[in-house]
């Protein structure tokens, strides 16, 4: 990845940029954190708050094990160093969505410390050299509720269903050094993420949100002064955030300014961060034990469990379709979201060839749910239909423009593709005889081509293959046409 390496052109010269991410994602549960309280998206608001939630007094929090299982399985699916001791802090501060006036988080001894993630910014190119991104820390903390400012012209109303979501907070290392980078380790920790089962990965929903800490410098200087731009909630924000950030910081610099420590909000629609607060005077959140917890202490059972709990991950699934001799490309594609790779892992289990059945999903399946505008868990065909399908064109029934027509039917009707066939006599036909038959009426009715065919313009030795094909509606064998028209043709 060095060799074309991202710079921002400057007026004094080339500036590297250098980022990294702390990625808030919700963790898959059917509780809160330290309450029985649902965590489901799309409530009306204040329908999902227990008197925990609410900080009532005398309210004691009890730490969800499913929740703290998950965090678990996550830093195990990054080969990241699991804690058996960890214990929750108190970060105080008072905001108007914040009831209890403290945030319970983990500072000091998280349940998760160092891993890593590979990432590829070039999937085409089979020699491509990956780059291993360090993740410093996942912690387990509870979410704060939510104000809202549009519900009546002069005041802010206040929702607490969010009020007690756990959160994991995944922070990484600064080991990027462009948008592309950024991006392509956020888009892998989202599919790692939904692979394990610990966050559905809903950006758009905010169950998963990245704060983007970003500086420049000249190549090889000392670490810049990093601003952190909040609550950025897809992909594509992320990577514009990068590109934008580091150019006004180049900007500022350059013109003899200093960039200030500070948080900073990004504006999709203008497409630039704009300051939201100052850390030139951190605050002190007077982190603290929380006095109401215990420590958390993880025993040999409890992480077997986690560990043998874990899916085959993206990398490993990745590796084993290169094995069985699908492209880089393909291998990519069909790994990099979880429901596609079941669908495939399912086409594959009913018996479907690796190879053209990758083929088949990339292209037809693919361009298909595209046009529907239907994701592979909507899919109207299933994997053993597909399989089906694709049986009947390996063993020379269906030509790949029959299987081209018959998809279609299955998409339509929902009909299994060998029902179609029968249905509609959509049989590929390997009868010489009708097919010398054809070709002799094709020949007939175009001397002159046959004439420059046999005078050297062998060229239109596909004109004759087409004309044939299209005699007999798209149903002869290609592969015997081809065979009887050599030796008809002379």
């Amino acid at each position: 990845m060095t060799e074309h390496a991202y710079r921002i052109q400057g007026a004094t010269g080339e500036w590297e940029v250098v980022i990294g991410l702390e990625v808030h994602a919700q963790v898959t549960s059917d509780a809160k954190l330290f309450s029985g309280a649902a965590a489901t998206f799309g409530a009306e608001p204040n329908t999902q708050v227990s008197l925990v939630d609410a900080a009532m007094p005398g309210m004691l929090p009890v730490p969800n094990r499913e929740c703290i299982r998950q965090a678990v399985r996550t830093g195990m699916a990054i080969d990241a160093q699991i804690n058996r001791w960890s214990r929750f802090d108190r970060k105080n501060y008072f905001y108007a969505d914040l009831p209890q006036g403290y945030q319970i988080s983990q500072l000091y001894h998280p349940l998760v410390g160092e891993g890593a993630i590979e990432i590829s910014l070039d999937d085409k190119n089979p020699d491509a050299a990956g780059k291993t991104i360090g993740v410093e820390r996942i912690h387990v903390e509870q979410d704060a509720g939510k104000l809202m400012h549009d519900q009546h012209p002069t005041r802010s109303y206040v929702d607490l269903n969010r009020s007690g979501v756990a959160l994991m907070e995944i922070v990484s290392r600064p080991d990027m050094r462009s948008p592309a980078e950024a991006g392509a380790y956020l888009s892998k920790l989202r599919s790692i993420l939904r692979y394990v089962g610990s966050c559905d990965g809903n950006m758009d929903q905010g169950s998963m949100r990245a704060d983007v800490n970003v500086s420049v410098r000249k190549p090889g200087d000392e670490l810049g002064t990093r601003t952190e731009t909040k609550n950025v909630n897809s992909v594509r924000f992320v990577m514009a955030v990068v590109e934008q950030e580091a150019k006004r910081q180049v900007e500022v610099i350059e013109a003899g300014g200093k960039i200030a420590q500070e948080t900073r909000l990004y504006d999709p629609d203008r497409n630039e961060t704009r300051s939201m607060r100052s850390k030139e005077d951190a605050h002190d959140y007077r982190y603290f034990p929380d006095p109401d917890l215990l420590p958390l202490e993880l025993d040999d059972a409890f992480l077997d469990e986690c560990r043998a709990s874990l899916p085959e991950l993206p990398d490993s699934k990745r590796a084993r379709y290169e094995a069985a001799g699908i492209t880089r490309y393909n291998a990519a594609v069909l790994t990099a979201d979880v429901d596609t790779a079941r669908w495939f892992d399912a086409l594959l289990d009913a018996g479907a060839s690796a190879v053209p059945a990758a083929n088949w999903v990339t292209s037809e399946l693919f361009g298909a749910l595209n046009r529907l505008g239907k994701d592979i868990a909507a899919s109207p065909v299933s994997p053993t239909q597909a399989a089906e399908l694709l049986a009947l064109v390996a063993d020379g029934t269906l030509s790949g423009s029959l299987a081209k027509q018959v998809f279609e039917v299955m998409l339509e009707t929902g009909d299994a593709p060998g029902k179609i066939v029968e249905d509609r006599g959509l049989k590929q036909t390997s009868d010489t005889g009708a097919i010398e038959a054809v070709i002799a009426d094709v020949m007939e009715k175009n001397p002159n081509q046959l004439a420059q065919y046999r005078g050297g313009k062998e060229a239109l030795f596909g004109f004759f293959v087409g004309q044939t094909m299209k005699a007999m509606g798209g149903k002869a064998n290609p592969g015997v046409v081809n065979e009887l028209l050599k030796k008809a043709l002379g």
